[in-house]
């Protein structure tokens, strides 16, 4: 079976160890992912497990004849080729053996049978032709086709210069090519990056399907949620195995940090002690042997880290001013780029308070809409009006191109930050992955990621009650999406957003606005639940399949929309279309009163469940310690002494075994519970 594995491998840059002794074990089959806080380690690890750099020490073996295919995180570029030479080049390694086939078919046709050598060749020849038709070489017309739709390329796309493409597309030229090339380990870097919904739920599906083994890094949490079941984490040099998904990993990693965050609040109070001690009678000759005591003491002591990325850290924005009960309203918005139609006859009414996610595939107009209702694009036809008293901010990627000059990150942050705030710029920055000296970066030299994220917090500091944001979570690791999304769930402004990531539209949103290209033209269609009501809405929708109209609209029992709106339909009857959104209102309001529930019932077994946990972890703990007395002499060589101990030890055993039978079953519980939300 092909596999990679790694064994007490190190590796530092000047002063500073990268790797300290870690061992890996990958193979076809893994289903793997590599977490860690940002600068911890994961790309360097990638690529020394993938050959691309040498460790320092340790042992790397690979199993013979075993194919390892590396993505980076970016910077790839294809020039020279068209989009279809590049896909093709994935095959690269097969054309070679097919050359070498030809020459071995040569080769035999000058040995008679039977003659010496002959066999040898011929079993290369067969080899050869095995590998070249289990890459599924002769077939790769189809496969170049499904992974470039897949990943969002058109037919037409097909034979234009690969040099066109930008960015974000070079990297999902890069991401083909690796997934074509049928390797046995696949190493993918945040292949996700610049994915969008459709292209990552496409990729979720192949890594299903696939039979070889793979390790990812990501920042995406449903992504990794559907595709892993084992986290490998970095840490302060060290690698530690978790099995389960990545859910499971982050619980039982808190978990973890509770006991953590305990003894690094034991040390610290050990530490001040220690220290005042030092400064109180550190000139004081009676006193010098206590005082060299407790400095040696502090020198030796084996410091407690918390892990970056798992540190809770609450950060507040300015509170919105005070606005009407309606933030915004769009009557007949038409848009197009010369002859194709985006935006068709929209009307919309968003009230104060409401998160509204704008959905649709590539194209749809998601982000033409966000720049009319910022006002960054006056080129259309149709009325945009705020309600009273709304005042707007509008972040999209561009908006990086603005954070420019000599003033260093933490100087402009203070700049532009409210007075009450000022003190907790440096927290900030910190959340939104400016640390250490980070923040005395001038800003001419911040990466385009680094000025992103920059001038998304600039934005947030601003006391405005409408946030229009464009996908605001690109550039954030996941601890700074969560940093994000709790703070926007506490926001009590309204904010209308485009997002390619699924659990922060999920967590987020409390509408879907669906843009799509139908018959021809442009449509929309609102939903009143959040983006999971969405999906689960259209999972219904193609059961149901068409309507008689041969409309692409989905109708309940009584002919009407049933938990969604038509939106700019100039061709429907009014009436019928407050019947519908009224409906869709009620079914909705019925949909958020069980999920209500649901959530209450799941909240309720997770503390059921956590004082089990914590029930198991004292009599596991007791079970240990006597099982440790019990090795003392003084113990087991008394026989009465010794029953008694044994006596408890036992009964300990089984109530550990009640409780973790009564945790199983609490668990059965919430998953049940967990799968409920998908299926009413």
């Amino acid at each position: 079976m092909a596999f990679v594995q790694f064994s007490k491998v190190s590796l530092a840059f000047a002063d500073r160890d990268i790797l300290k002794s870690v061992s890996l074990y990958l193979a076809a089959g893994s289903r793997s992912c590599l977490a860690g806080a940002n600068g911890s380690g994961k790309s360097t690890l990638m690529k020394v497990i993938a050959g691309k750099l040498g460790a320092d020490s340790g042992d790397r073996a690979v199993q013979k004849g075993t194919k390892i295919a590396y993505l980076p995180q970016s910077g790839v570029v294809h020039r020279g080729r068209t989009l279809r030479e590049e896909a093709e080049a994935a095959y690269s390694d097969m054309e070679a053996k097919i050359s070498r086939q030809e020459e071995l078919g040569r080769m035999l046709e000058r040995y008679k049978d039977g003659e010496s050598g002959a066999a040898a060749l011929l079993e290369e020849y067969h080899r050869l032709q095995d590998e070249v038709e289990a890459s599924g070489y002769y077939m790769r017309e189809q496969s170049i086709g499904m992974v470039l739709n897949g990943l969002g390329f058109s037919t037409a796309d097909m034979e234009r210069p690969a040099g066109e493409f930008s960015g974000g597309w070079q990297m999902r030229i890069a991401l083909a090519k690796v997934l074509l090339e049928k390797a046995d380990i696949l190493l993918l870097d945040e292949p996700t990056n610049y994915l969008d919904i459709e292209a990552k739920t496409w990729l979720e599906e192949w890594l299903r399907s696939y039979s070889g083994g793979y390790l990812l890094v990501s920042h995406d949490r449903h992504f990794l949620d559907v595709s892993v079941n084992e986290v490998w984490e970095l840490f302060q040099g060290g690698l530690k195995r978790y099995a389960g998904n990545y859910s499971s990993y982050e619980k039982l990693r808190r978990q973890e940090l509770d006991s953590l965050l305990k003894r690094y609040a034991e040390q610290q109070d050990e530490i001040a002690r220690a220290e005042d001690i030092i400064r109180r009678f550190r000139y004081k000759a009676s006193k010098a042997a206590m005082v060299q005591e407790r400095i040696k003491m502090l020198e030796k002591m084996e410091r407690v880290e918390i892990p970056e990325s798992l540190k809770k850290i609450s950060i507040s924005f300015p509170p919105p001013p005070h606005s009407g009960r309606i933030a915004l309203s769009l009557a007949g918005i038409e848009k197009s780029y010369g002859s194709r139609r985006v935006l068709s006859g929209l009307d919309l009414l968003i009230e104060s308070g409401e998160k509204l996610a704008v959905v649709g595939r590539n194209g749809a107009g998601k982000t033409t809409l966000l720049r009319i209702i910022a006002g960054k694009d006056q080129d259309f036809q149709g009325e945009v009006r705020y309600g009273a008293g709304v005042s707007a901010a509008y972040f999209s990627q561009d908006e990086a191109e603005t954070q420019t000059g000599d003033e260093q990150v933490l100087a402009s942050l203070e700049a532009s930050a409210p007075t009450h705030l000022i003190p907790r710029v440096r927290d900030m920055l910190g959340a939104f992955l400016f640390r250490g000296d980070d923040v005395y970066k001038p800003l001419s030299v911040l990466s385009g990621g680094e000025k992103s994220r920059l001038a998304l917090l600039r934005l947030l500091l601003r006391p405005v009650n409408l946030l229009i944001l464009d996908e605001p979570t690109n550039h954030l690791d996941l601890h700074s999406k969560d940093i994000l999304l709790s703070t926007l769930k506490a926001y009590t402004g309204t904010v209308v957003f485009v997002s390619h990531d699924r659990s922060f539209m999920e967590e987020l949103s409390t509408k879907t606005l669906e843009l799509s290209a139908r018959g021809g033209g442009a449509a929309a269609r609102l939903f009143y639940g959040n983006y999971a009501y969405y999906l689960d809405r259209l999972e219904r929708e193609a059961e149901n399949g068409k309507d008689s109209t041969g409309k692409d609209g989905y109708r309940d029992s009584g002919g009407n929309t049933a938990g969604h709106t038509a939106v700019g339909d100039t061709a429907g009857n009014e009436t019928v279309r407050r019947n519908s959104a009224r409906r869709g209102a009620s079914e909705a309001a019925g949909y958020r009163e069980a999920e209500k529930q649901r959530q209450t019932l799941i909240r309720r077994l997770e503390r059921q469940e956590g004082e089990i946990i914590r029930k198991l972890e004292e009599l596991e703990a007791e079970k240990k310690a006597l099982e440790a007395e019990l090795a003392k002499p003084e113990v087991y060589t008394r026989g009465e002494k010794a029953r008694a101990v044994q006596a408890r030890i036992g009964e300990l055993g089984r109530r550990i075994g009640e409780k973790t039978a009564e945790w199983e079953e609490k668990a059965s519980e919430m998953e049940e519970a967990g799968m409920r939300g998908r299926t009413e």
